[in-house]
C-alpha cells in the first residue's frame, strides 16, 4: 500500500507521566495525543501492548493477543464507577521511572478489586455488561485460553507452564474443565480486566482518529515460550515429548558479539502452519490491525531465513540458517486481510534476498540515522541514499538516546557527523530531526527522548542488559509550547502535515 508523507513520535504508554507509578491509557495519554496534534504530527508508534513476561519486556509477552492490564487507567475505572476515586489517590505514583515490582504490588490488586466490583454490579442502563459479554464472545478464540493461563500462572507462583502438573501442561480436556469450574470467579476477573483494557484502548484510538493521528503498533516475529500462545498451540512449535523446545531463536555471532544472541523463543513449525493456511498468523495480524493502523514487524529477516539454535546449546554459536515462510505467508495474509500496512524492521546484517522479499511485498524498511556515520557501508542509513517509501528514525527503543549516543562518539566520528549535518546551534537532536524530516522518507518517527533532548539515562532498552530496561518515563511539564511550535514549523516546511481523515 502507499504510505503518505507524515511524521510522529515513538513512545510506549508506560513512559507517560500517569498516576499509579506507570504510564497508562488515561488522561496523560489524551494529553500526549493533543501534543502530537498541536505539533502537526500524525503518527504515534508504540511497542507491543501485551502483558509483559520475563524482564518486564513487551517483547517477552505472555500473550500475542491480550492487553497489559497495568496500562489500564485507574482514573478511567473511577469514571466507570468500578473503583472509588479516593482509593485511586492512595496508589503510589509520581516516580520518574517505572518500579514494576511496586506497581504489581499496589496497582494490580486494585485493578482486580475494581474488576470484581464491576462483576457484582447489576446490569446497568448504559449496557456495560452487554458490551462485556459481547467482548468475551467475539474474542473467545484467544481470551478463554489466556485468562486460564493467567490464573494458572498465579496458582503456580509464576512457574513456566511446562512445569505444571502433566495433565494441565498437556491440556487434557477433563483437567481444563475442572480448572474452569474451580477458578470461575478468577477467570471472570481476568476477562473483565481485558475488557477494561481494550475498551479504554478503543476510546483512545477513536480520539487519535479525531485528531488525525494514526497508531503504529509492533509485532514481534517470535513469541515467548512461557505464554498462552505456546501452551495453547503446542503443535505449531518444535517441542519434544516433555513439551520443551528442541530448537530456539537467536542471531549468529557478529561484530557486536562473539557468541551471538540466544533469544530462546521456540521456533515455529512453518510446515504445519502452511498446512493450516497460516490460520494462527492470520488471526494474530487481523487483531493487530484492528488495534493499530500500521504494524512494525520486528526481525523481518526471520520471515526469509532465521537462525535455528539447538535448545541444548548455551550460546548462539552452533546454529544454522533455516528458510522461513517467505512471501507464502504474506500472500495468505493479503488474501485474508487485504492491504498490509506493515513496516519491516530490516536493521543489522541484512542479505540481498531479505531486501528482495521486502521489495516484492512492497513493505517499507527502516533507516536509523545513528547507524549512518560509520564506514561507507553504513551510508545506506543516510538520507542521500534513501528511496521514497522508507521509514526514517533518529534512533529506536533499542538505541541510546541521540544525546547519549553523541556523548559517547569519538571525536573523529563527531567531525563526520558535523560534516554531514552542519553545526547546529540547537543541538544534535534537532539537527538529526531536521535531516530526517527533510528526507524523501515517507514516515519519520522520532523517540520522545530525542524530542526532549534527554541523555542516556533516559534510554528505554539496552539489549545486552538483563535489568534496568523499559522503565523510562517523562515528566508532565516536559513537552512545552515552544517544542510544539518548533515541531509544527518543521512539519509544515517539510510537507509532513497530517492528512485529515487519512486512514491506513
Amino acid at each position: 500500500m502507499a504510505f503518505y508523507r507524515a511524521a510522529g513520535i515513538l513512545l510506549h504508554p508506560t513512559s507517560l507521566p500517569s498516576h499509579g507509578g506507570i504510564g497508562d491509557l488515561g488522561p496523560e495519554a489524551y494529553a500526549f495525543i493533543d501534543f502530537l496534534a498541536n505539533s502537526g504530527l500524525s503518527l504515534w508508534q508504540v511497542l507491543p501492548l501485551s502483558p509483559v513476561g520475563l524482564g518486564n519486556s513487551p517483547y517477552s509477552a505472555t500473550s500475542a493477543f491480550a492487553g497489559n492490564p497495568l496500562l489500564i487507567s485507574l482514573e478511567g475505572l473511577a469514571e466507570y464507577g468500578w473503583v472509588d476515586s479516593a482509593e485511586v489517590e492512595q496508589v503510589p505514583g509520581g516516580k520518574s521511572r517505572v518500579d514494576f515490582e511496586l506497581v504489581n504490588q499496589t496497582k494490580l490488586p486494585l485493578l482486580r478489586k475494581a474488576a470484581q466490583s464491576f462483576l457484582r454490579r447489576p446490569p446497568d442502563e448504559h449496557g456495560e455488561h452487554r458490551r462485556f459479554e459481547a467482548f468475551c464472545a467475539s474474542n473467545s478464540s484467544w481470551l478463554e485460553d489466556f485468562v486460564l493461563f493467567s490464573c494458572l500462572r498465579e496458582k503456580f507462583n509464576g512457574a513456566s507452564w511446562n512445569t505444571w502438573p502433566r495433565e494441565i501442561a498437556a491440556r487434557e480436556p477433563a483437567a481444563l474443565e475442572r480448572l474452569r469450574g474451580e477458578y470461575a470467579n478468577e477467570l471472570q476477573i481476568e476477562r473483565a480486566l481485558q475488557f477494561a483494557f481494550f475498551d479504554q484502548w478503543k476510546r483512545l484510538h477513536e480520539y487519535c482518529r479525531k485528531r488525525s493521528i494514526s497508531i503504529v503498533g509492533d509485532v514481534a516475529i517470535f513469541v515467548n515460550y512461557d505464554s498462552a500462545d505456546v501452551w495453547t498451540n503446542r503443535d505449531l512449535f518444535y517441542l519434544d515429548g516433555n513439551l520443551e523446545p528442541t530448537v530456539v531463536s537467536g542471531v549468529p555471532p557478529d561484530a557486536f558479539s562473539d557468541t551471538g544472541q540466544r533469544w530462546g523463543n521456540p521456533l515455529y513449525n512453518w510446515e504445519v502452519l502452511k498446512q493450516r493456511g497460516y490460520d494462527w498468523w492470520i488471526r494474530r495480524m487481523q487483531w493487530s490491525l484492528k488495534v493499530c493502523d500500521f504494524v512494525r514487524l520486528d526481525h523481518f529477516r526471520g520471515f526469509q531465513q532465521y537462525w535455528e539454535i539447538p535448545a541444548s546449546e548455551p550460546t548462539a554459536i552452533r546454529g544454522r540458517w533455516v528458510d522461513g515462510p517467505k512471501e507464502d505467508l504474506f500472500i495468505a495474509l493479503r488474501n485474508a486481510l487485504g492491504d498490509l500496512p506493515f513496516i519491516a524492521e530490516d536493521l543489522g546484517m541484512i542479505t540481498p534476498d531479505v531486501h528482495a522479499l521486502r521489495q516484492r511485498l512492497g513493505v517499507p524498511g527502516m533507516k536509523v540515522l545513528q547507524f549512518g556515520f560509520g564506514d561507507e557501508g553504513a551510508h545506506i542509513y543516510l538520507p542521500h541514499k534513501y528511496e521514497p517509501g522508507c521509514v526514517a528514525y533518529t534512533g529506536t527503543h533499542d538505541n541510546d538516546t541521540t544525546i547519549g549516543w553523541w556523548k559517547t562518539l569519538p571525536e573523529d566520528q563527531r567531525q563526520i557527523v558535523k560534516a554531514y549535518l552542519g553545526e547546529a546551534k540547537d543541538g544534535v537532536c534537532w539537527a538529526l530531526m531536521r535531516t530526517a524530516f527533510a528526507s524523501v522518507a515517507n514516515f519519520v518517527i522520532v523517540p520522545m527522548q530525542d524530542v526532549l533532548q534527554l541523555d542516556g539515562s533516559a534510554r528505554m532498552n539496552t539489549p545486552s542488559a538483563g535489568d534496568g530496561n523499559w522503565g523510562w518515563r517523562f515528566h508532565r511539564n516536559d513537552p512545552c509550547a515552544e517544542i510544539e511550535q518548533k515541531l509544527a514549523d518543521l512539519v509544515s516546511v517539510t510537507d509532513r502535515a497530517p492528512k485529515k481523515n487519512k486512514t491506513a
